[in-house]
């Protein structure tokens, strides 16, 4: 249940805790508010917690400069933190830090590892049960690992081929495919998802995380149909957050651990993981020819341009070049 927002104290004393509600109350992704937190905290941290406010400009660049000279962290990493303190500083204290000048990580973003078609259908055929299912939407749909643990029996349209993430990276709702060949596999799921909640209303549960504040808004939310999780857990728990017994969906963990042994076993020497079917889902469309705003548009990037690293993963030979040893 690490995706559920821990309570925030009532008495909003610490500096920390007054960030958290500042967040919340403008809806951040329980990942972000989680995110941005722990740079926060490493930047007040690295000037021997001294007050944001009595920093300036070069306190700023000094840390984040010391982030790529000293722990050498990605460019993306130092991004994530450069965010976090502009929003501490800007939207939370409403303090104008002025122009950075700090030393940029030399560490560059490196090109993602992809699956052949081949090479994902013989790990998907090492996996089993709903852990198999997941991993087929996370390469037949585009989805991370845990937008595809998250999935909802609401956001599965059977009538249009189409899956709604709504809990997605960012808070961003988008909509991509559903594979035909999913179609009856995911129905099945749906199908043992809604008897295991009517198992749970039976005997006095039934009740599923809403987020945000969709609880209080809408009180039978929490125990319909549509908000159940397509992957639920094989038991319920008591949420510590509320101490409410609930049944959440299954672990992301459970899922990357089922993907490496499925690696393991088919033998891909490959660095990959969950993610690689995301990237091969993105690989393979653009090798079919879709149009690169379209594979964006699935994937729910901000930026075509990091939609279009893709086009340097797929290969000059798949662009038509020939190596010169293969000539004549």
């Amino acid at each position: 249940m690490d995706d559920i927002p821990i309570p925030i104290p009532r008495q909003r004393t610490s500096f920390m805790a007054r960030v958290r509600e500042f967040m919340r109350a403008r809806h951040l992704a329980y990942r972000t508010e989680e995110t941005y937190c722990f740079w926060i905290k490493d930047f007040i941290r690295f000037h021997r917690m001294r007050r944001p406010e009595a920093l300036t400009a070069a306190e700023v660049d000094a840390w984040l400069g010391s982030l790529a000279n000293r722990r050498s962290v990605s460019i993306n990493t130092q991004k994530t933190a450069l965010n976090a303190v502009v929003f501490l500083y800007k939207q939370f204290l409403g303090i104008e830090i002025g122009e950075l000048q700090f030393d940029k990580t030399s560490k560059g973003r490196r090109l993602p590892v992809v699956f052949t078609h081949e090479e994902a259908l013989v790990v998907l055929g090492q996996l089993e049960g709903h852990h198999k299912l997941a991993a087929s939407l996370m390469y037949g749909s585009g989805l991370r690992v845990m937008e595809a643990v998250r999935l909802r029996v609401q956001d599965v349209d059977f009538g249009h081929h189409c899956l709604f993430v709504r809990e997605a990276k960012g808070e961003k709702w988008r909509r991509t495919l559903l594979p035909k060949s999913l179609l009856q596999p995911l129905e099945a799921q749906i199908e043992l998802a809604l008897a295991l909640h009517k198992r749970d209303l039976d005997e006095g549960f039934g009740e599923v995380y809403l987020p945000h504040a969709l609880a209080k808004k809408y009180p039978s939310a929490a125990r319909s149909p549509g908000w159940q999780y397509v992957f639920p857990a094989a038991e319920r728990a008591v949420d510590p957050r509320s101490g409410v017994v609930r049944r959440h969906h299954i672990g992301e963990q459970q899922v990357r651990r089922s993907v490496g042994r499925a690696l393991a076993s088919a033998g891909i020497r490959k660095k990959a993981s969950c993610h690689t079917f995301r990237h091969s889902f993105a690989t393979n469309l653009l090798a079919a020819g879709t149009d690169i705003r379209n594979i964006q548009e699935l994937l729910g990037h901000n930026d075509v341009n990091t939609t279009m690293i893709y086009t340097h993963v797929i290969g000059a030979h798949e662009r038509g070049a020939v190596s010169p040893l293969d000539m004549g």
